[in-house]
C-alpha cells in the first residue's frame, strides 16, 4: 500500500472517529443527544488526541500489515472514550453502577484516564514505529542501535 493511501485512510478514520465520538458523547452539539455533564477543555483535548491516535494507528497499520497490537489500541480507545464521555449518560456504566457512584468515583478521574489513554497510544505507536524501522533497516542507517 502506498504512503498516500495510508495517510488518507488514517485521516478518514481520525475525522470519522472525531465526529462519531463527538456526537455520541455530546461534545459536538446535536439534536440526538443532550450531555448532562458540562463540557470541559479536557473533554475536547482528549477527544482530539484519541481521534488523532486512532487515525495514526490505522495509517501505521495500513503500512505494516502486522497484527497483534489491536487489543492495546482498542483498550486505549475505550479508556479515552471514558475520559471524555459523560459519566452519567453512559448507559453501560449506568447499568453497572449508580449515577452517584459514577459522579463520585469516575468523574474526578476522567482527566487521569485521558492521560493514561494518550500515554498508552503514544507508547504503542512508538513501539510499532521502532519495530517497523528494525525490520526495514532504518535504525542501522541512522546510526542508532
Amino acid at each position: 500500500m502506498s504512503i498516500r493511501t495510508a495517510i488518507v485512510r488514517g485521516m478518514a478514520v481520525s475525522i470519522g472517529s472525531f465526529l462519531l465520538f463527538g456526537v455520541v458523547t455530546g461534545l459536538l452539539p446535536n439534536p440526538l443527544y443532550t450531555r448532562m455533564v458540562p463540557r470541559t477543555l479536557f473533554d475536547y483535548t482528549f477527544l482530539i488526541l484519541t481521534s488523532l491516535s486512532i487515525g495514526i494507528y490505522v495509517g501505521q497499520q495500513s503500512m505494516t500489515n502486522r497484527p497483534g497490537d489491536d487489543r492495546l489500541a482498542i483498550g486505549s480507545t475505550v479508556v479515552g472514550f471514558l475520559a471524555f464521555s459523560c459519566p452519567i449518560c453512559n448507559v453501560f456504566l449506568l447499568a453497572l453502577f449508580s449515577s452517584s457512584m459514577l459522579m463520585t468515583y469516575l468523574d474526578p478521574y476522567r482527566p487521569l484516564l485521558g492521560v493514561v489513554s494518550v500515554l498508552l497510544f503514544t507508547g504503542l505507536l512508538y513501539y510499532r514505529y521502532q519495530r517497523s524501522c528494525e525490520s526495514c533497516g532504518c535504525a542501522a542507517e541512522s546510526g542508532t542501535t
